[in-house]
């Protein structure tokens, strides 16, 4: 499919390009460099976000996982982190298909697109503050293109807290973080916010395993979002 440039779905895709290309932390790219030594077929790269340039749902991710989305090149794609939400969102009809294996399963999200703060897989699992505000530009410029976007639902704290930082900066000291809270299912909405916000537990294999995030809970947050979009 070829793109108009002027486009949001063009200007998208250049976004992206952009970001794949990105080496602003030397710690990230030092690691990621190290993980493509011992596994040559791994994508090792900042990873792109993907999804309707017209949706209405945004997705918010912390970061790619080592194994996951660093190994395939597409978020929330080859770990059980992906395998947990893509169910969901194929039951609650915003995917055509329950599982996402590689970039050539041909997955198509619907009415959603998914993004994270963070590109790079962190040691750990925990990319520094720093490296979190190298990202923030891409997010900014994200949300500005995402001109449907009605409802983000953030997929643990750090996401919460991204995308908090965006809304405070965005309304200039208007508003505070202390008046918004994470909890799962917490639900922020009036005239003054330009999104819905929708707080969930991240499908973390931890917070899976352990049932602190079932799968009830879990489609109870999409199924929300839902309400609050047109479809």
């Amino acid at each position: 499919m070829i793109f108009r440039k002027d486009a949001p779905s063009g200007r998208l895709n250049k976004l992206q390009t952009k970001i794949i290309k990105c080496k602003k932390c030397p710690r990230l790219a030092k690691y990621l460099k190290q993980i493509k030594e011992k596994y040559p077929a791994y994508w090792c790269k900042p990873v792109p976000s993907f999804g309707n340039s017209n949706a209405e749902i945004l997705i918010l991710g912390l970061a790619p996982g080592r194994f996951g989305s660093n190994r395939t090149g597409r978020m929330f794609t080859g770990d059980s982190s992906g395998n947990f939400m893509y169910k969901i969102l194929y039951e609650v009809g915003l995917c055509n298909k329950p599982e996402a294996i590689n970039l050539n399963d041909r997955l198509v999200l619907k009415n959603c697109y998914i993004t994270s703060v963070g590109r790079c897989a962190p040691p750990q699992n925990k990319p520094t503050p720093e490296e979190l505000e190298n990202c923030f530009p891409y997010f900014v410029e994200e949300i500005k293109l995402l001109k449907n976007i009605r409802v983000v639902v953030a997929l643990g704290k750090i996401a919460f807290d991204g995308y908090l930082k965006w809304l405070i900066r965005h309304f200039n000291g208007i508003l505070q973080k202390k008046d918004f809270k994470f909890s799962h299912g917490a639900t922020y909405k009036s005239k003054e916010l330009p999104h819905v916000l929708i707080a969930s537990y991240h499908p973390s294999r931890q917070n899976t395993q352990t049932g602190r995030l079932t799968k009830k809970m879990f489609k109870h947050i999409f199924k929300k979002a839902l309400q609050y979009s047109s479809v």
